[in-house]
């Protein structure tokens, strides 16, 4: 057929390749989202940079092959016959549709990056607000053991028989009262 139709085999193939790749970075992006929803890492997070970086790497590499395919559809050298700049615009085709697929990924692993930063802060913030709750809690003990740990002299408690056990009553109380109004509120 001539030079000119090797010239479109050979940008097919390789215009074609990057489908191949897009491919296997698409299912990489799928596995990545999956672990992301169940169990981030920071493994994770070197993994999504890793494929940000894939991905910028491959816009550099094809965005050039564009404006090579896009000149020669467009008949802007004599050596790329009539009947071959029709294969040359459905390469073009397929060019753009890669560029587009790279830019749908980019979009895809920018929103990842923030799928990880929110589920780090939601565990974050359950951590925080176990720790709150059991500060809560051992709040008003700390001040009735503080009471009590005062060197006073007339305190009518400290005569009781029961005044020790009492006290642990009350904190006892106070405690399970508290977690009662938690759980309640669906805090706990």
């Amino acid at each position: 057929m001539g030079a000119d139709y090797l010239a479109y085999a050979l940008l097919d193939a390789v215009v074609d390749n990057y489908f191949v790749v897009l491919e296997q970075v698409g299912e990489k992006i799928e596995f990545l989202e999956e672990e992301l929803v169940t169990n981030p890492m920071p493994e994770t997070l070197q993994i999504i940079h890793n494929l940000k970086r894939d991905m910028i790497f491959l816009r550099k590499s094809i965005w050039p092959l564009r404006e090579a395919v896009g000149g020669l559809g467009r008949g802007e050298t004599p050596l790329i016959g009539d009947s071959i700049s029709i294969y040359l615009r459905d390469v073009y085709d397929h060019t753009i549709q890669v560029i587009d697929t790279i830019e749908t990924f980019r979009d895809m692993i920018s929103g990842m990056l923030d799928i990880y930063l929110s589920s780090i802060s939601n565990r974050m913030n359950e951590v925080m607000k176990v720790l709150t709750i059991i500060a809560t809690i051992f709040i008003p003990l700390t001040l009735v053991t503080g009471l009590y740990g005062m060197n006073f002299k007339y305190m009518p408690e400290l005569e009781w028989r029961w005044g020790y056990p009492m006290v642990w009553v009350i904190m006892l109380a106070v405690s399970a009262a508290m977690l009662v109004y938690f759980r309640r509120k669906k805090w706990l």
